[in-house]
């Protein structure tokens, strides 16, 4: 228990919601969650399935349907060509990177994750008896790998490389180039990849290029998503992962030992989503690009902040060096107590995030722009004298 990490993001919710009890206005900016209801034919599939009894259990991959449908959305969307008897679906996406980690992660074995990157990552890879190692992401290079420096971290006892494109906490999106490259180094170092594509319906510049098209990469990875980003169902738990062959009946007992399956009712909703694509999708996209604008811009009107635009996902991550106040975690934490606005240290992405701010701009234009402001007076009152000269 004692390699187990936890994801800060919920932290940082309780403390906000215990401020909020107390009386204050806390603009909420620290978690991953679209602020959008779920479409209305997903909620009306999941109603009418509890309504016929729909309740009980089913296979601990999924039901076919859905996961029939799943693979035909890969092969549209991603280019993919994937059986629907590879596919385990799961309560939320989060168990798909648990199973598959468990799956392939060993005492003695290292596993290369981003850094900055999602907690559970390293979190999960510790419990697993692994050695996390390190990818940093830097902001010199739009935050996406180098892939010289991939090359040197990789070792004969390298097992996994977990890639995460649009990239959470920066929004950074993976090139076509980088992707080939990534996937030249899985094949000639038989690793395994884990290629988490949560954000990948959430582009605003650029195209999502999934690692399993290359060449001999279909064979070593594990394609990981989920609903509760694109169709806005992150309190319905589903999500799926999509296996190479000889891991599908190893990781199926996972399921059966931890979950047993997922609940029917929420299955018969995702399959409305992922095959019909609400209207609502688009247009949940289309705000967030509303939102990334405006926030980048207004980050960047405050002095000693600078904000690169992200490509995909929903998040920020400013570079807050220039305020002269402090690392990250103690400027996220004032800016929590003393400005009223609830955002992440880039630390809690890894080391590699010191210096950075992840902000959500899951929020409406108006508390946005209340949260810009906020951060705007909060600082300049905070700085020294002479840093304000």
């Amino acid at each position: 228990m004692g390699r187990l990490g936890t994801e800060t993001a919920f932290e940082v919710l309780a403390r906000a919601r215990a401020l909020e009890a107390k009386g204050r206005h806390i603009v909420h900016l620290e978690i991953g969650e679209p602020d959008f209801d779920t479409p209305k034919s997903v909620t009306a599939a999941g109603v009418a399935a509890i309504e016929r009894g729909e309740t009980h259990y089913t296979p601990s991959a999924g039901v076919i349907e859905l996961r029939e449908a799943i693979a035909q959305y890969l092969s549209r969307a991603r280019g993919l060509s994937i059986d629907a008897s590879q596919v385990i679906v799961a309560p939320g996406a989060k168990p798909i990177m648990f199973y598959a980690i468990l799956a392939l992660i060993d005492h003695g074995d290292e596993a290369i994750f981003p850094d900055p990157g999602f907690p559970i990552y390293a979190s999960m890879i510790n419990f697993a008896g692994g050695t996390p190692i390190s990818l940093p992401l830097r902001e010199k290079n739009d935050f996406v790998p180098d892939v010289d420096e991939l090359r040197r971290l990789v070792t004969p006892k390298t097992k996994l490389i977990i890639l995460n494109s649009p990239h959470n906490p920066t929004g950074g999106l993976l090139s076509k180039e980088a992707v080939r490259e990534i996937a030249r180094i899985a094949r000639e170092n038989d690793i395994w990849v884990l290629s988490d594509e949560i954000y990948a319906e959430l582009i605003y510049e650029g195209t999502h290029h999934s690692i399993a098209r290359e060449e001999g990469m279909a064979e070593r990875t594990i394609i990981l998503d989920g609903f509760s980003k694109t169709f806005a169902m992150t309190g319905w738990r589903l999500g799926y992962g999509s296996f190479p062959r000889p891991l599908v009946e190893p990781v199926t007992k996972l399921v059966t030992n931890s979950v047993s399956c997922t609940a029917t009712f929420t299955q018969r909703a995702g399959i409305v989503a992922i095959s019909q694509r609400p209207p609502e999708v688009d247009q949940m996209i289309a705000a967030f690009r509303k939102r990334r604008d405006a926030i980048v811009a207004g980050l960047n009107s405050i002095d000693g902040v600078t904000c690169r635009t992200p490509s995909g996902a929903f998040y920020v991550f400013p570079n807050i060096t220039g305020l002269g106040l402090g690392d990250a975690k103690t400027v996220a934490d004032r800016v929590l107590q003393e400005a009223g606005v609830a955002c992440l240290a880039g630390t809690a992405f890894g080391a590699n995030g010191e210096g950075h701010l992840r902000l959500s701009y899951a929020n409406s234009l108006e508390n946005l722009d209340l949260a810009v402001q906020r951060i705007d007076e909060w600082s300049r009152s905070a700085r020294p004298a002479a840093a304000r000269a």
